[in-house]
């Protein structure tokens, strides 16, 4: 393994530990976290197409791309339906109780599973900016893709998640996240 090699997988296993430690609400934790190289990079890229071309989304095809060169990729999701019983309504209903009775209900072809707790999907939004940070911190360059976090959930990389992003990480002389 050389350096780099090596150096990426560092990063992306302290990027793990970043998403595992942010805050959440009322402290309890229902994010996972994976971790993609090699051939399972090119399996998430092909999914990406898959996926893109079936719903008319032409950036899926860029961003595969980005996904198949590079060096890894952290997946983040989050169990969205788990709610705090804050009856916030941030979710759109009235009562937790009402959003776990609606959850999976919906038959629109939907890229995510809803409804979710809101609380839940600001607790991923933080993950999510705290490992983006430890990728910056250590010099990775790094992008957050819906698009591979769609496709992720597509080939149940994070089962029972329902809703995950996905951030490549290149260590090239070159951004390959940028001029695409």
């Amino acid at each position: 393994m050389d350096p780099e090699e090596e150096a990426v997988r560092t990063i992306a296993n302290l990027m793990a530990v970043s998403v595992r430690t942010a805050p959440k609400g009322k402290g309890t934790d229902t994010i996972e976290t994976k971790v993609l190289y090699g051939q399972e990079l090119v399996d998430l890229a092909r999914e990406m197409e898959i996926v893109g071309t079936r719903i008319g989304f032409q950036f899926f095809m860029r961003d595969a791309k980005n996904i198949a060169v590079a060096s890894a990729c952290v997946l983040i999701g989050c169990h969205g339906e788990q709610h705090l019983g804050l009856n916030c309504g941030g979710c759109g209903f009235d009562t937790c109780k009402e959003m776990v009775e609606a959850f999976g209900k919906r038959k629109d072809g939907s890229l995510y599973k809803g409804p979710v707790c809101a609380i839940r999907m600001a607790d991923l939004g933080i993950a999510v900016g705290s490992a983006v940070k430890t990728a910056q911190i250590h010099n990775a360059d790094n992008r957050v893709f819906f698009s591979a976090g769609v496709a992720a959930l597509s080939l149940g990389l994070l089962p029972g998640c329902t809703t995950a992003y996905a951030i490549p990480l290149s260590i090239t002389g070159k951004n390959i996240f940028f001029d695409r």
